[in-house]
């Protein structure tokens, strides 16, 4: 297992790190197979896990506490703030003081810890001000209670912005960005990495398999079952009727060939392919089952070298978006349409 600093933080983190949203009712309910899969990637050389208070409702930190018992001194801990956990419920979500204090406390409760070693804003919140939420971190900082803090799924002009207030306000930065990142989703190489590597910035990405994309399982000319996982979910990502997953349908059936000419499987081509970037710390694979924590650690052991890269670069250019992951945030520039049209009257 390879070993990286988080950002500027001095903190030695594995350049693979263990995902845990597919702990709890969302993907394996099963507590102590949970514990056991957790156990298992520590022992093989894994030190950093990351989690969020929203998956599957807090049951994912909850699962993460009773795994770390007697190792927490050994693991990098992360956890994620901003979704609801209720719904209908005011002032329990986003980036604000109020929301972030309180949730603080009970992340610490279910992880069963004093201390959260990155503590990160799982998406934007424009209704808060970037002041509010980054005097909160510091705040949280000096009291010990989070050791550092980043972003998750921010545009890079927003990073500058935090940045930039920061510095004139005399608090904390963010001291690492956790974007998705995969074979087919390499958007990020535009201006994201770039802009993260210049503010020296640690990079934990998300969806190396493109929420099962790049399964090995997704075939050409193959019938894709929609109605069960992430294909029922977004039906519209995998179904191949539609004529703009074709791209995706084709960039794959490369890439397989290219997994198997170096002797490989397409999920560990995947994850590999993530830890190459020099702007990368660490990739974030989230597995459910022990199957898949063995084709994760399988992928620690593979070099990619310079002819691979280039082949992979001819089937999917640098900088080019595929696929969008499920849960990549949007901003409200594109989704709110009155953002995008003058009034009427002004036309």
């Amino acid at each position: 297992m390879r070993y990286r600093t988080l950002g500027g933080t001095g903190i030695e983190v594995s350049a693979h790190c263990l995902g845990t949203m597919m702990f709890g009712a969302v993907g394996n309910p099963d507590h102590e197979d949970s514990v056991r899969i957790i156990h298992a990637a520590l022992d093989q050389g894994i030190n950093f896990v990351d989690t969020a208070d929203m998956y599957s409702r807090g049951e994912s930190e909850e699962i993460v506490g009773k795994a770390l018992k007697g190792r927490r001194d050994d693991v990098v801990l992360a956890t994620k703030v901003h979704f609801p956990l209720d719904d209908g419920t005011r002032n329990r979500s986003g980036n604000s003081r109020r929301w972030i204090v309180q949730e603080v406390e009970n992340s610490l409760r279910r992880l069963d810890t004093d201390r959260i070693d990155l503590y990160q804003i799982h998406r934007p919140d424009y209704s808060t001000d970037i002041e509010e939420t980054l005097w909160v971190l510091t705040d949280l900082v000096s009291q010990g209670k989070i050791r550092a803090f980043g972003c998750s799924t921010f545009p890079a002009e927003d990073i500058v912005n935090a940045y930039h207030v920061a510095e004139r306000r005399g608090y904390g930065k963010f001291r690492t960005e956790q974007p998705p990142y995969s074979l087919i989703s390499r958007g990020i190489e535009r201006s994201l990495l770039p802009t993260t590597q210049r503010l020296g910035m640690g990079v934990l990405t998300w969806s190396p398999l493109a929420s099962g994309f790049l399964s090995g399982k997704v075939r050409k000319d193959q019938p894709v079952d929609l109605t069960t996982g992430r294909a029922a979910l977004t039906p519209f990502r995998f179904d191949p009727s539609i004529p703009g997953n074709a791209a995706k349908f084709d960039a794959v059936e490369q890439l397989i060939e290219v997994a198997e000419g170096i002797g490989c499987t397409l999920p560990e081509l995947a994850l590999a392919f993530a830890t190459t970037h020099p702007a990368v710390t660490s990739v974030i694979s989230g597995p459910r089952t022990m199957e898949q924590l063995d084709g994760l650690l399988k992928s620690a052991d593979l070099t990619l070298d310079d002819a691979t890269l280039d082949r992979i670069d001819e089937i999917v250019p640098p900088g080019t978006d595929l696929y969008q992951p499920d849960g990549a945030w949007r901003p409200p520039s594109l989704t709110t349409p009155a953002l995008r049209r003058r009034p009427i009257t002004e036309r």
